[in-house]
């Protein structure tokens, strides 16, 4: 099972300044899903953190953790 890590897309929205609601308009995600996804309250879809991650800049193999 794929896990993501939640931690990293936080981190990297910090890193480029971003708040949830920027994040939320350049992704096309809503940003109380964001926001519950970093609060760790719901699991991500792939195709969610697939849109996030284009958001960011980034690819979604960027975000799924390695064992």
């Amino acid at each position: 099972m794929i896990e993501i890590d939640v931690e990293k897309i936080a981190l990297e929205r910090a890193i480029q300044g971003l708040t949830v609601r920027e994040l939320s308009k350049k992704s096309g995600v809503g940003a109380s899903t964001i926001s519950k996804l970093e609060l760790r309250k719901s699991k991500p879809r792939l195709t969610t953190v697939a849109k996030i991650a284009k958001g960011l800049g980034k690819n979604v193999e960027d975000f799924i953790k390695k064992e």
